[in-house]
């Protein structure tokens, strides 16, 4: 069975590019989350490792199944391991030949999913310069480290999420609902009432 992954960060970001080579017969896995979650933890790259049934896999680029060079490496191998054919669209190769390893594959892909590594390792340097130039001209506004914002202004902001969870949907299914983290669905739960 055929299968294609895609990974987005944030809830607003569009897939279509990444369904661009998408054939009707794929099974979709679909994860909203960072490159930087391990594979194997996110809902549904677990299920993807999980389904005995796929034989063929595709992902529009190297950087949708991680940007952790190591996890990228490991989430191959064990590709690799179970006989799983994985295509990066972009570059337009595939990782078994006549199940064997495409040696070409293994060496582009180590490649690019360092680079991966980097351009996020960049990304998180350049917010950390902005934060300090904001700080130093007195324009940063982040919260006070160890303020407390009150109870009620917390959930003002988030009226939806306690809806939800006062329904009994689960923290998981309420976090994708209203577009919010995991982490601040079990924030909103710890102060309300069910």
């Amino acid at each position: 069975m055929k299968a294609r992954y895609i990974r987005v960060s944030t809830p607003d970001q569009k897939l279509e590019r990444q369904l661009i080579k998408q054939h009707p017969d794929e099974k979709l896995f679909i994860d909203v989350c960072s490159g930087t979650i391990p594979f194997v933890r996110r809902d549904r790259g677990k299920e993807l490792i999980l389904d005995k049934q796929i034989d063929y896999l595709s992902v529009s680029s190297i950087d949708r199944l991680g940007r952790n060079l190591l996890d990228v490496l490991n989430t191959l191998k064990h590709f690799e391991r179970n006989m799983v054919v994985v295509k990066v669209d972009n570059l337009g190769l595939e990782s078994l030949v006549g199940k064997k390893p495409n040696q070409a594959f293994k060496l582009i892909v180590s490649v690019l999913a360092n680079i991966s590594e980097m351009e996020r390792e960049t990304m998180l340097e350049r917010q950390r310069e902005g934060i300090a130039i904001a700080k130093a001209k007195g324009k940063y506004k982040g919260r006070i480290r160890g303020s407390k914002e009150p109870k009620e202004d917390f959930l003002a902001k988030y009226p939806q999420v306690v809806k939800r969870l006062r329904e009994g949907q689960s923290l998981r299914n309420t976090a994708k609902l209203c577009d919010v983290s995991l982490g601040t669905v079990q924030k909103v739960k710890g102060y309300v009432v069910l």
